[in-house]
């Protein structure tokens, strides 16, 4: 795949074309459920007139430290946990922007948003620097769990602000108020039946330095069996 960098992955399966799974059902939509139940990555891309970005999305339970590996190395951007709002209010999380006191974050003007959905950051207690793979891992599948049980989680007993996970806050309504990353991601789980907790990472072409191109992003999910989406398939589905 021209300009992109295949992670480990492409040595470990030698010939590049090894799928993690086969889908047979016609339905790309459908099908993105199914592969974020059996814990498989999917990419979105959410809109060329948007950020015009493909994210590589896991549901927060089934990220393991090879999955924080296929992130940091085959995607390349940040690594965020997207919660559903309702989520992110039991556990008292701000918007970023509401919650620091700074200059900077005045006349704050997105060119394909309103809002950022930026949280806070933070690290399990449990976790030692927080950025390594077995940490993230840690701390994302423990966030999956909190998603579960948003009331009987006591969250700043079990996580520590600032820390090397991003934490998103999804609108309210999410895809009838914004159709970012973070409302898609969302929006996927609970069409699939999941917790309101899924990873959202950039794919990031490594030759340009730019956003993976959508032939690019599709040329990847093809060479190991994921399903690619257009943002817009997900919004015309609510």
């Amino acid at each position: 795949m021209t300009g992109h960098h295949a992670g480990p992955w492409s040595n470990a399966k030698g010939t590049n074309a090894v799928p993690s799974s086969a889908h047979t059902t016609a339905d790309p939509f459908e099908d993105a459920l199914e592969s974020l139940r059996a814990g498989e990555p999917i990419l979105v891309h959410d809109a060329a007139d948007r950020e015009g970005e493909t994210d590589l999305i896991y549901h927060a339970d089934a990220v393991s430290p090879m999955a924080v590996a296929r992130l940091r190395n085959d995607a390349g951007g940040l690594v965020c946990v997207a919660l559903g709002h309702d989520i992110a209010e039991a556990f008292d999380l701000p918007f970023y922007s509401d919650a620091i006191d700074h200059p900077a974050t005045a006349d704050h003007e997105l060119g394909y948003d309103d809002r950022s959905s930026f949280s806070l950051t933070v690290n399990h207690r449990d976790t030692y620097t927080g950025i390594t793979d077995e940490d993230r891992s840690t701390t994302i599948q423990a966030l999956g769990e909190a998603a579960g049980s948003p009331d009987g989680t006591a969250f700043a007993e079990e996580f520590r602000v600032p820390g090397h996970v991003h934490l998103l806050k999804a609108a309210p309504d999410l895809l009838a108020q914004r159709e970012g990353h973070t409302e898609l991601g969302v929006a996927l789980a609970d069409a699939a039946d999941l917790t309101h907790a899924v990873v959202v990472c950039e794919m990031l072409d490594d030759e340009t330095g730019e956003a993976l191109s959508p032939a690019d992003a599709k040329d990847y999910a093809d060479r190991y069996g994921f399903v690619y989406l257009e943002g817009g398939e997900i919004v015309d589905r609510f």
